[in-house]
């Protein structure tokens, strides 16, 4: 167990980090680098591994797969997500089973929306509450829900059983700070934070040259993307999902649980990057 931990609102208790796989399986070649990465951190503690029908259409569902395959299954914490033109009654239950085929396994942990579409949200939870009642499915989650979409989604009654919303958040992504990180603590719906790192794009914006994020990351004698999964998974309600494909990469990633940053290093990285005093929209990759 890592010492980083998060306690969903059903009493489950998954690691801080966990693994993301966007990107990850497209390549016949880095396959088994890849699939080496997955088992790596597992044995590390990052047994939380995500992922999406979409990714690679359904390459990377597969990539876990074989990653885990001859795994204890209930050491394991699999989430994955369907496209919302397929989140509706006509096709959410064959794509489900489509995940659950390619993973190797007989139910995800966890099942998101991966975004808002036209499928109504009153009829997508429906679906979700049957799927957990199939056993298809642990329990369900939404991803890329600003704060206007979590109240219409807290207005349909069993929409009160969303545990977490998978957004974009990182030092140099902090939007959802302004309000809607705070609702969903008042809700007890929990942060997955997708490209923790800034992994991809122009999300970086300066952030691995940060001068406050070299300075902390010497304090703790760390590098800077370790200072930077630290800080995302600093309060107890957010799960980072980095993503590598490299057992190098995913064991540094793992050795952030380690740290645990002090006033001051926060302090500081809010200096560099501060939190926003105004609603802005989503960041999306």
């Amino acid at each position: 167990m890592m010492k980083h931990i998060v306690t969903l609102a059903d009493g489950r208790i998954v690691p801080a980090l966990g693994q993301g796989t966007w990107y990850l399986g497209d390549s016949a070649a880095t396959h088994d680098r890849e699939v080496e990465a997955l088992r790596r951190g597992v044995d590390a503690g990052m047994t939380l591994i995500d992922t999406a029908e979409m990714y690679g259409g359904g390459r990377s569902e597969r990539l876990v797969g074989d990653a885990i395959a001859g795994m204890r299954r209930d050491g394991l914490f699999l989430v994955s997500k369907v496209l919302p033109s397929n989140a509706g009654r006509r096709d959410i239950f064959h794509s489900c089973d489509e995940t659950l085929r390619r993973l190797g396994t007989d139910y995800l942990d966890l099942y998101l929306l991966h975004w808002r579409g036209n499928v109504p949200l009153a009829e997508t939870v429906e679906c979700m509450e049957r799927l957990v009642r199939d056993g298809k499915i642990r329990a369900w989650g939404v991803s890329n829900f600003d704060t206007d979409d979590m109240e219409e989604l807290w207005r349909i009654p069993e929409g009160r059983h969303c545990l977490v919303n998978q957004v974009l958040y990182n030092p140099s992504s902090r939007g959802i700070e302004y309000d809607l990180l705070g609702w969903m603590n008042g809700h007890d719906v929990k942060l997955m934070a997708y490209c923790p790192i800034a992994q991809a794009g122009t999300l970086r914006r300066g952030l691995f040259d940060s001068p406050q994020l070299i300075e902390v990351a010497k304090r703790h004698h760390a590098t800077v993307p370790q200072v930077i999964l630290a800080w995302d998974i600093r309060n107890g309600n957010t799960i980072a999902i980095p993503r590598t494909g490299k057992s190098a990469h995913t064991l540094e990633n793992a050795q952030a649980d380690a740290i645990t940053l002090s006033d001051e290093d926060l302090a500081l990285i809010d200096q560099a990057w501060p939190a926003p005093n105004h609603k802005v929209p989503l960041d999306m990759e």
